[in-house]
């Protein structure tokens, strides 16, 4: 980056990056460290854009942006890309602005043929999720609503989850190789979980959207992730930086590496311009 470079725009994950993971779980502490919030309350009011991208449903990025404490009032509500950039909102109050859909019944299927124990979630907007079966305690947000595969998937649908406890993250990214998934992007996680989205659509995409609403060019904008559904977003972004603790592929896809969630690593990079 040029000399006295400063982001506009702050794109940031929030688990693994805002949040801390709880050790063994495959769930986050739902507490931000206080050098981390500041950080990022710092930024805000130098005056730079910031925008949370998760994987979350917007259900479940509410109560973060309310732990950071970041909007004023009504009059300029926080810019919020949820479900992997399928979703694109602001809050509060909570308003949809954007959102992708497509038909996943086809992928689905493809995946259970080969993972029939496979627990399948789509997205119940301001609810939770309607799922297959129960998903393991923290790894959804909001309620879990019993519902056939068949019902789930009968019309479009912006995100599926498909999880299944008894394989490996490695299962599920040769599975999504070897299947191709035409018509959806994939992502896998840092277990066997597989989100599926309609093609093109990425945080990446979500986070340009939004760029381009607040005339923020991409050269301008400092993106912070983890995991593997940041990579497209690190890539995009005019500086990527990848959490210490994030896989390798994350790492190759950033520009730089900050310290692990442990060590507060997003207030570290953050703190070298506010």
């Amino acid at each position: 980056m040029a000399e006295g470079w400063a982001p506009r725009l702050v794109a940031l994950d929030i688990d693994g990056t805002l949040l801390k993971w709880v050790d063994g779980a495959g769930t986050t502490h739902e507490e931000i460290a206080p050098a981390v919030g500041d950080a990022v309350r710092r930024a805000r009011d130098a005056g730079c854009h910031v925008v949370l991208a998760s994987g979350r449903s917007p259900h479940g990025m509410v109560p973060v942006a309310d732990l950071l404490e970041l909007h004023l009032d009504d009059t300029d509500p926080l810019w919020i890309v949820a479900s992997n950039g399928a979703v694109v909102f602001r809050y509060p109050p909570l308003e949809v602005v954007a959102e992708e859909t497509f038909d996943a019944a086809p992928a689905v299927r493809a995946v259970l043929e080969r993972h029939p124990a496979a627990l399948v979630a789509v997205e119940e907007r301001g609810v939770g999720y309607r799922v297959t079966k129960e998903f393991p305690t923290g790894e959804l947000s909001g309620e879990m609503i019993l519902t056939d595969v068949e019902d789930l998937v009968s019309g479009p649908v912006s995100r599926v989850i498909i999880r299944d406890p008894e394989a490996t993250a490695d299962d599920f990214l040769t599975l999504a190789g070897e299947l191709g998934l035409h018509g959806t992007d994939y992502v896998v996680g840092w277990t066997a979980w597989l989100d599926l989205a309609p093609m093109g659509v990425s945080k990446a995409s979500g986070v340009a959207y939004v760029a381009e609403r607040l005339g923020v060019d991409q050269a301008d904008v400092l993106a912070i992730g983890d995991g593997r559904n940041d990579i497209e977003l690190l890539q995009w972004a005019g500086r990527g930086v990848a959490m210490g603790q994030a896989v390798q592929p994350v790492i190759d896809a950033a520009d730089d590496v900050t310290a692990p969630v442990a060590d507060d690593g997003a207030a570290l990079e953050l703190g070298r311009y506010f």
